[in-house]
């Protein structure tokens, strides 16, 4: 896909129709991400892939001073950080007085109950990814790339440039470091 750093060159130089020409390029593998952002979210999201792509890309590269790529990885990444930014904007959002946050959503007893993985607190996480952010900038970013580009621990070693084996390490130490951080440290154990 050497195509698209040559086209992010050329976004960077301020050539309008590569920011055109990019978007066909790209799009597949965005609305994956955005997919694999979105399966993660609470039942009830309103938000679809196709919506947090156009989104996303618009921030990435329909603003003047746009950003300079270095190449394809950075622009995922960098996609990936946007949508987190836009779901986390969209949570704090829901959560707003205004938006009827202090209202609590009632099942019917007669309709199923979709299946699935307990509902992730994307604004928990958020909190506790911007205070490991402070504690140790790399391993924050080891946990965007893998959690929200969905990069593998090679893919995400080679952005970071750091080997294989730390980019695991960090990868750990990130999760525990987390999990601690948004549900507290477990209760001790009777005496």
């Amino acid at each position: 896909m050497h195509d698209v750093t040559q086209l992010l060159e050329a976004i960077e130089r301020g050539d309008r129709q590569a920011a055109s020409a990019l978007l066909p390029v790209v799009y597949d593998e965005l609305r994956r991400l955005a997919a694999h952002m979105l399966a993660r979210e609470k039942a009830g999201q309103t938000l679809q892939p196709t919506a947090l792509v156009h989104e996303a890309y618009l921030r990435l590269v329909g603003q003047r001073d746009a950003a300079s790529w270095e190449g394809q990885r950075h622009f995922f990444a960098a996609a990936a950080e946007a949508m987190r930014r836009i779901l986390v904007e969209r949570a704090r959002h829901k959560h707003s007085a205004k938006a009827g946050g202090h209202m609590q959503r009632r099942a019917m007893p007669d309709l199923e109950q979709p299946a699935g993985d307990p509902a992730l607190d994307l604004l928990g996480l958020n909190d506790a990814l911007d205070k490991l952010e402070h504690v140790d900038r790399r391993k924050a970013e080891v946990v965007k790339l893998r959690f929200f580009a969905g990069m593998t621990i090679e893919q995400t070693a080679q952005i970071l440039g750091i080997s294989p084996s730390t980019a695991d390490n960090d990868w750990a130490y990130a999760r525990c470091w987390l999990r601690l951080a948004i549900e507290g440290p477990p209760p001790e154990p009777p005496q």
